[in-house]
């Protein structure tokens, strides 16, 4: 079995969006004869991207799994989306993958987009091979794309090959390892002489290829300075051990939609990329005893295995798509959630091949597999044998960005559309939903404006329902800075029995986050026990609407200090009423004011662009708190009311060129200035009538 696992190629294909991820999957599926035809990304004919948003939009919005094999070697992938809206499907992709193919744009050179899953592989020490893609396009430029690799990542890039031509003249590559050409002309690679023009050149870069792989042996380093030269066998062996090692990056090129480069790619990513076994063991948390385990990745091993994606489907239910570290899954059978702690059966066992399933008996370690239907499992879950349990770590989910209000098209939609939000969860961890119980509203949370919209596409999609999105109503709140002693007096008399309740309260400010305090301080009996709690009862009533804009009261105190009562007509709802009567009398004599959320926030930008940042904070009444250096980048702490944050993703993506990021969460209340709270008020009490 160790010798087959040494044949298997487990990876992440990466990048900045429109670098051509899905294009070079393409047409690696069909070099090797996997697909039929070469599937292109922008008339809608891919078979990785295939939802009807991915078409419309030409992006990769969700990651897709694949295979192929070539030249006895299984390669298992996933294509990953390389927009900042989507890259949560990204990360979990490189989670589970062995090794990252990294896409770059030959026109465009390193983007933001490069460096943040860059970052990403480097979080999981994930060995890499860059191709450059579009080299066919105006104004590509191979040497550029190299320097951004130096200069912006600041990785050490190893040329394996030279490109012959750029632009419309581009036709081939020097391949520096093999020291051959090859020309990519007629949809055939065919071995050409080395152009003269390139001759020095590409000697001189083979030169630079020794050394890097000399330099990652010690024995190859001895035999390269005694004799100045190495077998082709040994460059391949320091290539690949320096490239698993992390010292270096291979980097080859071509011109995906042409189906120039691909075979040499996967030949590549054969020679250079680690198998399941150079990853080694994996290791988790025995759920019992809480004590660390590592598997090894043998197939015939105790299973594990992580679920890192799941499908929700309205009709076929949920498809969980997984990734074997040891063990074996076979068809029909089971296995156990040691999260949940509980046993999952399922019928057929599926390979993921982009939009389709392929049926199959069997998968072990490296392989990406899929079953559908499971009762109670969901993404970040691990499964395992129930005599073995294992829990492998799941990353927390990323916190959202923006923050929309749904609202059904169709009145007593509310209902169906949660429910129908929360399958889409179970599909994106990177969403958030919840009803606001204040506003009254549903919120879908995501990673920017472009992620939402996807996902009520989705929704109408999948699920039939549509809605609109709003700009979230803010959760003002209302308070009072002075005090007052009131009295609350309720008499009505309509023949037969009447109704009476008489109060007199105390009402003064709490310090903010106080909340609501009663006390009760009637000596006396002069109001009977039995009525006292309908008194707080009405006060509690009254606070969540309040006299000023309708907004709830907090941070209040009051005390029932003093009342009479009528021995006929006095009863607990007359009490309740002179409690809410009282109140809101007392409320508008004691200084009333508007508080609003004020939001914690941790802005990250690269130092060029802090002034303007912390400027532009400033500038939305925000209160900088302190600034923090990591690494090249300067984390931003302030202070900022939520109203005015609310659409601050694409703002900040505009100000940095994408390279901002921000998390917030609420922080506190505080006083709304009175200038800009008279417009809120007028503005509350607009909505309400409307209402």
């Amino acid at each position: 079995m160790a010798g087959k696992l040494d044949h298997l190629r487990n990876m992440a294909l990466i990048g900045h969006s429109g670098a051509g991820k899905t294009s070079v999957a393409e047409a690696m599926l069909f070099t090797a004869k996997a697909t039929t035809r070469l599937g292109r990304v922008d008339d809608g004919s891919s078979i990785l991207d295939f939802e009807a948003e991915e078409v419309k939009r030409h992006i990769s919005i969700a990651a897709a799994c694949h295979h192929f094999d070539w030249k006895k070697h299984a390669v298992h992938f996933v294509d990953t989306p390389g927009d900042d809206n989507f890259l949560a499907e990204t990360r979990a992709a490189l989670q589970v993958a062995d090794s990252a193919v990294v896409i770059i744009d030959a026109v465009d050179g390193v983007k933001v987009g490069t460096e943040k899953v860059w970052s990403y592989a480097d979080k999981y020490s994930l060995p890499r091979l860059i191709f450059v893609n579009k080299m066919e396009r105006e104004r590509a430029d191979f040497s550029k794309a190299v320097q951004g690799i130096k200069d912006i990542l600041k990785a050490k890039p190893v040329l394996l090959q030279l490109p012959i031509g750029q632009e419309a003249d581009f036709k081939g590559v020097v391949d520096l390892v093999a020291f051959k050409a090859y020309s990519f002309e007629g949809g055939k690679i065919t071995e050409i002489e080395i152009p003269a023009d390139l001759k020095d050149e590409a000697e001189a870069q083979r030169s630079d290829l020794l050394n890097f792989a000399a330099e990652s042996d010690d024995a190859l380093i001895e035999k390269f300075l005694e004799e100045g030269q190495l077998s082709q066998e040994e460059i391949l062996q320091g290539l690949r051990t320096g490239t698993l090692a992390g010292s270096f990056v291979p980097v080859v090129c071509g011109a995906a939609t042409q189906n120039m480069g691909a075979a040499l790619l996967m030949d590549a990513l054969n020679a250079y990329l680690p198998s399941p076994a150079d990853r080694g063991v994996v290791t988790g948390i025995d759920p019992k005893t809480k004590a660390e385990v590592s598997l090894a990745p043998d197939p015939d091993g105790p299973l594990c295995a992580y679920v890192f994606k799941t499908v929700a489907d309205p009709y076929a239910g949920r498809l969980s798509i997984f990734r074997i570290y040891s063990g074996t899954v076979k068809a029909d059978s089971s296995f156990w959630n040691a999260n949940k702690e509980t046993s999952e059966r399922f019928g057929q066992l599926f390979l993921p091949e982009g939009k389709n399933q392929k049926a199959m008996e069997s998968a072990g370690p490296g392989m990406f597999a899929a079953v559908a239907k499971l009762k109670d499992t969901v993404t970040g879950e691990t499964l395992c044998e129930e005599n073995k349990p294992l829990i492998l770590p799941a990353p927390a989910p990323p916190k959202t960005v923006v923050n929309f209000a749904v609202e059904p098209k169709s009145r007593g939609d509310e209902d169906k559309v949660f429910s129908s939000i929360s399958r889409l969860i179970e599909e994106d961890p990177s969403l958030a939903s919840a009803r606001n119980a204040e506003t009254k509203e549903i919120l879908l949370s995501g990673m920017g404006q472009v992620h939402i919209e996807a996902t009520v596409e989705k929704l109408k999609r999948k699920f039939g329902v549509e809605v609109n999105l709003k700009t979230p109503k803010v959760p003002y709140r209302e308070t009072i800075k002075g005090r007052t002693k009131v009295q609350g007096k309720y008499k009505r008399q309509s023949g037969g029995r009447g109704q009476y309740g008489d109060t007199w309260l105390e009402i003064e400010p709490l310090p903010r986050g106080g909340g609501f305090e009663f006390v009760d301080k009637i000596v006396g009996g002069v109001i009977p026990k039995q009525y006292i709690p309908a008194v707080e009862k009405g006060i509690v009533e009254a606070m969540l609407e309040g006299e000023l804009a309708g907004c709830p009261v907090v941070d209040v105190k009051i005390t029932l200090y003093d009342g009479s009562f009528h021995e006929v007509d006095s009863s607990e709802m007359a009490f309740k009423i002179a409690g809410s009567m009282g109140f809101k009398k007392g409320f508008m004599a004691c200084q009333p004011t508007l508080l609003e959320p004020i939001m914690q926030m941790k802005v990250t930008v690269p130092e060029d662009f802090m002034g303007d940042i912390i400027g532009d904070l400033n500038g939305r009444r925000g209160r900088v708190l302190g600034v923090d250096a990591e690494g090249s980048l300067q984390i931003i702490t302030a202070n900022v009311p939520l109203s005015e944050v609310q659409h601050y993703q694409p703002d900040l993506t505009s100000k940095t060129g994408g390279r901002g990021t921000f998390e917030m969460e609420f922080s506190h209340y505080e006083e709304v200035p009175p200038a800009l709270a008279e417009k809120v008020i007028v503005q509350l009490k607009a909505e309400r009538e409307k209402e």
